[in-house]
């Protein structure tokens, strides 16, 4: 699954409007990604010590240029607008509501991505964003309600709310910024919604009315400060010394789980991954939330009891594989990943691969945002 990137471009085209669900495609233009099993950023060793409980000492040269790169981008993005961020050609798929679910998971299956704008025809307006996490729901209320199994094909996305209160899960968000608003406040509107990405939303000048612009992920966003923010050079801190990822009551599962077990400790940590391990806790994959989207195409909701090792051989040749880190490495060494490849997680590995942590994107966001700030 993939998405636009871009670096220091802005678009040429207005958005498209959406006809009988689905738009038409613009032209597209895609940055390439070197594929690989398992890739790890260049690892910078740093002695370990008491990084952490020399926090009262005197700044050292590499703490002031931490917080001097952390700065710069902080600068660099309450300086650029939100369509900066976009690339100069790109595409645009947006869904109606009316849409059926069935028809909807094969159009991101035939487009490649994970995720769209929902629209609503009847009162012209943004509707929110489809996620891999609605198709978690859904899954999650037929196999509560395997009665009703057999409805699936009638099933509209305008009803995607009924699902949610039925499993009692967060509503669909509608979270949305305006494209001319610094980028600075979308990263923070993610943070604190804990979005992966938020749509752009303009007004049509002549109608009044909504217009949806495009979707920017962090993933877009950590690569536009990466290519476009040279100050990424001066985060030498190692990712043990600034705390960065997540470390305790990791969720973990073997190549024998079930795929529908795992599919339930995501909804039940509200996690978008769950590293495969063996029995030495050796990392040997990550099964994802995009995984569920190939599993049940086409209606296949009975492959869900298959396990997670055969779901992933059925990946698709291009999967770009899994890339780690170790607790030495450092945060530019990581941007410089992210520039270079389509990174949407780290998993922390020690020297005979063993699961230490998992760094999100979120993770990188929050600590590049907030790190000694000292508002809300």
């Amino acid at each position: 699954m993939s998405d636009t990137t871009a670096e220091d471009t802005r678009p040429r085209a207005g958005p498209p409007n959406p006809v009988e669900g689905l738009t038409s495609p613009t032209n597209i233009a895609w940055y390439g990604h070197e594929p690989a099993l398992i890739a790890q950023p260049s690892t910078f060793l740093l002695p370990r010590g008491h990084n952490r409980a020399m926090q009262d000492k005197p700044l050292t040269t590499v703490d002031k240029d931490q917080l001097s790169g952390l700065t710069a981008i902080r600068d660099f993005l309450k300086k650029r607008t939100s369509y900066d961020v976009l690339p100069l050609s790109f595409r645009l798929i947006i869904l109606n509501t009316d849409l059926l679910v069935k028809k909807s998971l094969n159009i991101l299956l035939q487009n490649g991505i994970v995720s769209a704008p929902l629209w609503d025809s009847h009162t012209s307006t943004f509707a929110g964003l489809l996620t891999t996490s609605d198709y978690i729901n859904v899954v999650q209320y037929y196999w509560q309600n395997p009665d009703a199994l057999n409805q699936i094909d009638q099933f509209r996305l305008s009803s995607l709310r009924d699902i949610e209160k039925a499993i009692n899960v967060l509503p669909l968000e509608t979270l949305s910024v305006h494209p001319t608003r610094p980028l600075y406040e979308a990263c923070r509107q993610m943070l604190k919604t804990r979005a992966r990405r938020i749509p752009l939303v303009d007004i049509d000048d002549e109608t009044g009315r909504e217009m949806v612009v495009s979707v920017i992920t962090q993933y877009r966003l950590l690569k536009f400060i990466a290519v476009n923010v040279v100050e990424t050079e001066m985060l030498k801190k190692s990712v043990s010394e600034i705390g960065l990822g997540t470390y305790g009551d990791l969720q973990t599962a073997s190549m024998d789980t079930s795929v529908i077990d795992v599919i339930h400790m995501m909804v039940k940590y509200s996690i978008s991954s769950v590293p495969i391990v063996d029995e030495e806790r050796r990392v040997l994959n990550v099964f994802e939330a995009v995984d569920v989207i190939a599993i049940i195409k086409g209606g296949a909701y009975d492959e869900l009891t298959t396990s997670v090792g055969e779901a992933l051989s059925k990946r698709a040749e291009d999967f770009a594989g899994i890339y780690t880190c170790s607790e030495e490495d450092r945060l530019d060494s990581i941007f410089d990943t992210i520039r270079k490849s389509r990174v949407h997680r780290l998993v922390v590995i020690d020297d005979e691969n063993r699961l230490r942590g998992v760094i999100s994107l979120s993770d990188i966001l929050k600590y590049v945002l907030l790190h000694g700030e000292t508002d809300d």
